[in-house]
């Protein structure tokens, strides 16, 4: 599941991971979405964005975690924000990786499976 509330980097992402990565996606334009769509579909990972209106990146990672079935579901966080204490923060909040923005998007499916490989390798 890719949470972002920008069309295009929504619109990149889906090439990205769907067109070039093979997988499947369900994209949310805010956390709220997220948070009311993620039972429904029972997502693998997470793929949050932290910058967005209304509730960020972190507060929808906080509300997808207090759902039944999604308390362990792998996420990554991609940012803007990649200074190493904004970093450190997200990896203590529970993330799994950091990508930065903007994002190669020739490697973000390869690095978003790699995530999800090592979080059920664990």
């Amino acid at each position: 599941m890719h949470v972002d509330d920008d069309a295009d980097i929504r619109a990149i992402a889906e090439v990205a991971l769907a067109v070039v990565g093979g997988l499947e996606i369900m994209q949310c334009a805010s956390g709220k979405e997220a948070v009311e769509r993620a039972a429904g579909f029972k997502p693998d990972l997470f793929l949050l964005d932290v910058m967005m209106p209304e509730m960020s990146g972190e507060q929808t990672f906080v509300e997808l975690r207090r759902q039944p079935g999604l308390q362990n579901v792998p996420t990554v966080f991609l940012t803007a924000k990649s200074l190493p204490d904004d970093v450190a923060h997200l990896i203590e909040l529970g993330g799994l990786k950091v990508i930065p923005k903007p994002f190669d998007p020739l490697t973000l499916a390869s690095e978003v499976v790699g995530v999800w490989q090592s979080a059920n390798e664990a």
